[in-house]
């Protein structure tokens, strides 16, 4: 029997990749969108309505759901706690307790920011002190306790399972906002620095990772879970994984990649260090490293692959350099 994935976030960076992945691997698949939805493949739904939640769950009847949708910028989160927590924090609560309650396995994406990324802690193994040094973090970290807690009440801990990734990028559509992606926003600020200076972060140590790389992973969890789920296994799985490519580096030597690809000097590029900002009190607090240890999820069986940064980018960008 074709077994079915509902993913939220379904027309985002990461959602996007999730929906393929699942269909090349011949699932029945719904995503969700809010301002681009495009039925029956992407339906619209108000994650800040939990009725609308509750309604999708009943007519998709998904065997998993992947909660990819989330505000995932940090300025945005410190500008508006409020609407972060409700998405981040508030709505996962409502997917986790209506999830458990039809007995659907979900997977919260999450993040690396619930730690606090201090010099000389990384790498972060899942039950790692967590400390988030920011509202982003912290409403994530949220979630994850709301999918979490949920679980055991509805006696069966393996339905809540929680994915921390690092910063991703992946394939942009035409309608996407050009700010969409932390890594992905750097390739017009190169372009940028052809005409003037672009202050860019050489402070903070990045892992980016290939939201093609993560879609897989969660394919793979998803189908081992629900496996254990069936053989009445599930209480041997951990309930949180992670997941990172291994490349470390700053914006500023992402950017120096992606001029090389292009083609274009990165003269222009200002190496900048947003920490000394925020020491001062002033915008949105950074981590200096947050690395990852996937451990847990080698040893549960899931590849850890992922593709090279400089070739996926050659790929997106057509170069030939």
């Amino acid at each position: 029997m074709t077994q079915t994935a509902l993913i939220t976030g379904g027309t985002g960076l990461l959602g996007r990749d999730v929906v393929k992945e699942f269909k090349r691997r011949g699932w029945n698949v719904v995503g969700t969108g809010l301002s681009r939805a495009d039925p029956p493949s992407i339906v619209k739904l108000d994650l800040l309505n939990s009725e609308e939640i509750e309604n999708t769950l009943d007519d998709v009847k998904p065997d998993v759901v992947v909660h990819c949708a989330a505000n995932r910028s940090p300025d945005s989160c410190t500008s508006n706690p409020d609407l972060a927590r409700s998405l981040n924090a508030t709505s996962t609560s409502h997917i986790a307790r209506l999830c458990h309650a039809r007995s659907i396995l979900l997977l919260y994406i999450s993040t690396d920011y619930v730690f606090s990324g201090r010099k000389g802690e990384a790498p972060y193994k899942p039950d790692s002190a967590t400390s988030p040094p920011n509202v982003y973090g912290a409403t994530k970290l949220e979630g994850e306790q709301e999918v979490l807690k949920e679980a055991p009440a509805a006696e069966g801990r393996g339905l809540g399972v929680v994915l921390r990734v690092p910063v991703l990028y992946g394939s942009v559509s035409g309608d996407d906002d050009p700010s969409v992606g932390a890594v992905n926003v750097l390739v017009p600020a190169v372009w940028k620095a052809q005409e003037q200076t672009v202050k860019t972060d050489h402070y903070a140590v990045r892992y980016p990772t290939a939201t093609e790389d993560v879609a897989r992973v969660c394919f793979d969890v998803s189908t081992l879970y629900l496996q254990k789920l069936e053989e009445g296994k599930a209480k041997e799985l951990p309930t949180i994984l992670q997941f990172s490519a291994e490349q470390k580096m700053t914006k500023y030597e992402m950017c120096e990649v992606l001029g090389e690809i292009l083609g274009l000097p990165t003269d222009g590029l200002e190496r900048h260090d947003p920490s000394l900002k925020d020491k001062e009190g002033q915008g949105t607090a950074r981590p200096y490293d947050c690395h990852l240890d996937t451990g847990v999820l080698k040893e549960l069986g899931i590849s850890l692959q992922t593709v090279d940064f400089a070739a996926w980018w050659r790929r997106e960008l057509r170069a030939t350099r």
